[in-house]
């Protein structure tokens, strides 16, 4: 395969450049992902598109590689869908709270599979925060469908789940800048199966592109502004949570925009001790949970189907919860 075409395409700046057919995207991702294509244009081809934008036709193929190149996972036993935590960008100023929310998840008995990355690059992973609450990361994608059958709970490395996506998200050490595989590790469902995927955008514009793309590729899934990048509900402001499911769009809870009346109890540092210690006092009902937490909580275990409805969903919340919740019920 010659590359010449692809970055002759993509690289024309931002108002010269064309998007790719869904096709070409496969075919040129595919090779990305296998480690095929030379470090000259594999260089050009991520800084094009970065340059452009991805289209939703060139993500829908770029996932489509990358579906091809997934361990995948069967779906656990049980009527109760499994809830699947993309985990990548870790904590810069605010604690990461991806952990906590796995854990409320864990203790409903809702099958839970975190995926992301062991190394922080000077963030705080929730690998790191899981590990000082006992969860260790799994090996592989068979030690992961090990973990959920036996505690309900499992941490796959990237590593473990798609090595070609790892090796280009490495890139951005190398190169200064991300790529558009740091879009699509947020979109990875590794199950066979009608899981609930959890897809936390970055910006306003990917919020957009990720809504189209999960509704095009058919995917139940909670979509939400994400907190850093984080899967969980910004504790200090509750984002807009949206439930994608049977090509409809249910809005759950609306974003809160007023000001703040009171600020809730969060970790006094980010390090992944601190979050932890924490976690665990959340845990045990020692401190309060905070309420935008707890709508999340009572979105996921409506989309999970662990209640059969969504009021009741927010009634179980509000029963596990009381007294505890942040800002009341």
């Amino acid at each position: 395969m010659t590359y010449g075409a692809y970055i002759k395409e993509i690289g024309r700046g931002a108002h010269g450049s064309r998007d790719l057919a869904l096709d070409d995207a496969r075919q040129l991702y595919a090779a990305m992902l296998d480690g095929g294509v030379p470090d000259l244009e594999l260089g050009a081809i991520i800084l094009g598109l970065r340059v452009k934008g991805e289209s939703l036709d060139e993500m829908l193929g770029f996932m489509s590689a990358a579906d091809d190149r997934i361990d995948h996972l069967e779906m656990p036993h049980g009527r109760v869908r499994p809830v699947v935590l993309p985990t990548y960008n870790g904590a810069r100023k605010e604690a990461n709270l991806t952990p906590l929310l796995a854990l409320l998840l864990q203790r409903f008995g809702v099958p839970v599979l975190v995926h992301g990355l062991l190394e922080g690059y000077g963030r705080v992973t929730s690998a790191l925060i899981l590990r000082e609450l006992g969860v260790m990361p799994s090996a592989s994608a068979v030690q992961a469908q090990v973990a959920l059958a036996e505690r309900g709970l499992a941490f796959l490395p990237l590593t473990g789940l798609c090595p070609g996506l790892h090796s280009l998200l490495s890139l951005r050490a190398r190169m200064g800048v991300r790529n558009s595989a740091h879009s699509l590790v947020k979109l990875i469902n590794p199950f066979a199966g009608d899981a609930v995927l959890v897809a936390p955008a970055t910006h306003p514009e990917f919020l957009e592109l990720m809504r189209n793309l999960l509704l095009e590729r058919g995917q139940r899934a909670l979509l939400l502004r994400g907190t850093e990048g984080e899967c969980f509900a910004n504790p200090k402001r509750r984002p807009r949570l949206e439930f994608l499911h049977n090509g409809v769009i249910d809005i759950l809870f609306e974003g809160e925009h007023e000001s703040l009346r009171s600020l809730p109890h969060l970790p006094d540092a980010a390090d992944a001790a601190s979050t932890a210690r924490w976690i665990r006092r959340v845990l045990d009902k020692e401190l309060p949970l905070p309420k935008p937490i707890a709508n999340q909580l009572a979105c996921l275990l409506y989309a999970s189907g662990y209640a059969e409805d969504f009021n009741q969903a927010k009634a179980i919340v509000a029963v596990e919860s009381t007294g505890l919740l942040v800002g009341g019920n």
